[in-house]
């Protein structure tokens, strides 16, 4: 027979164990307090803004291109012009001549006047055959100075044309091209936004599954960013560091993709500290680790084996960071500290930076 005295106990045994289930760590987490893949959002905004403004910017230089060819026509048409004008010019003068000389002929008298006024009928003749002669003339130049003044006022026309097509084609290629660079820095720091928070709370929002680009085969090591500016370099001084620098530092927009720059695992995905989000990768047979930090988001996650390209982030400006930059270190442990000057160790990999 079962003692009444546990049932009393049971109610808050029972409570104690719901608290406890309630406490344990969700499928929604890991033990390290990172989420499991994040909702792409805001991440897969910039990947496509940034497609767009790259094919914007193809677009834009194919009409900056298209545009100056267009120009050279038009300037090409402006010195037909005006050597048409001079010709008109030309002809205008020709006809005063003329019609000075027919007058000086006798041009500018009736011809009753000149048959009284003759002296004989070949003088007569002959003034006559001038005169027809001068008439001729006057009418040839007349009907040559329309013709030309007609082609003047048709090709002025298409110069203007011309002109408007290059200015319109000019503003639509800026105004899409603007139009997507303030979207993009718009969703850059939107997504800098949610880096932030993450870093706050010290807990990573997990791995971004993001539509990565096909990319040509590359080699053994690449550079951790496609296109770039060095800024801070290694050993460099700086009230922002404890001691000196100790990395490289690529300025590149938020949002940047950044690259795994040889193969290797992930061994470290981080949030919060003075890296902001950050990644670290070991690689193959070699003994060395890379670190990417000030991430604005990670497209992997800790334990993942990745290959030279790989897209593993995004970059931003998260932690103790100044501006948008990827800090770039090469180390012989996954540990601070133990850093190397990465530009001639990504050079000896054939791979020069600068």
């Amino acid at each position: 027979m079962r003692s009444p005295r546990l049932r009393p106990l049971l109610v808050p045994a029972l409570l104690c164990a719901f608290a406890v289930l309630a406490a344990r760590p969700t499928d929604a987490a890991d033990g390290a307090g990172r989420r499991k893949d994040a909702d792409p959002g805001i991440s897969t905004q910039v990947e496509r803004l940034y497609q767009d403004a790259a094919l914007a910017t193809q677009q834009y230089e194919t009409g900056r291109q298209e545009a100056q060819t267009q120009r050279a026509q038009a300037l090409r048409f402006e010195g037909l012009l005006n050597r048409e004008r001079r010709e008109i010019a030309v002809l205008h003068e020709d006809l005063g001549r003329i019609a000075r000389a027919q007058y000086r002929d006798g041009g500018g008298l009736p011809l009753t006047a000149q048959i009284l006024f003759a002296g004989d009928p070949d003088e007569l003749m002959q003034g006559e055959h001038v005169f027809s002669r001068t008439t001729l003339a006057v009418n040839n130049a007349v009907d040559k100075s329309r013709r030309a003044e007609s082609r003047l006022e048709a090709d002025e026309a298409k110069a203007a044309a011309t002109w408007r097509t290059l200015e319109k084609r000019s503003a639509e290629l800026a105004a899409l091209k603007g139009d997507i660079e303030n979207k993009l820095e718009e969703a850059r720091w939107q997504l800098q936004g949610q880096a932030d928070a993450s870093v706050a709370a010290g807990s990573c929002r997990g791995a971004v599954r993001l539509d990565q680009p096909q990319q040509a085969p590359v080699g053994a090591w690449v550079t951790p960013v496609a296109a770039y500016e060095l800024s801070a370099g290694f050993g460099s001084g700086g009230s922002r560091w404890a001691s000196r620098h100790t990395g490289q530092d690529f300025a590149v927009p938020i949002g940047t993709p950044v690259w795994a720059v040889g193969a290797g695992r992930v061994v470290r995905v981080s949030c919060g500290g003075a890296f902001g989000i950050e990644i670290v990768i070991e690689h193959t047979g070699g003994g060395y680790y890379t670190q990417y930090a000030h991430l604005a988001a990670v497209t992997v996650d800790q334990g993942e084996n990745v290959v030279p390209g790989q897209w593993i982030g995004q970059s931003g400006t998260s932690g103790n960071s100044t501006g948008p930059h990827l800090h770039f270190e090469v180390r012989v442990t996954p540990e601070l500290g133990s850093a190397v000057d990465p530009v001639p160790w990504l050079a000896a990999r054939g791979v020069p930076v600068g």
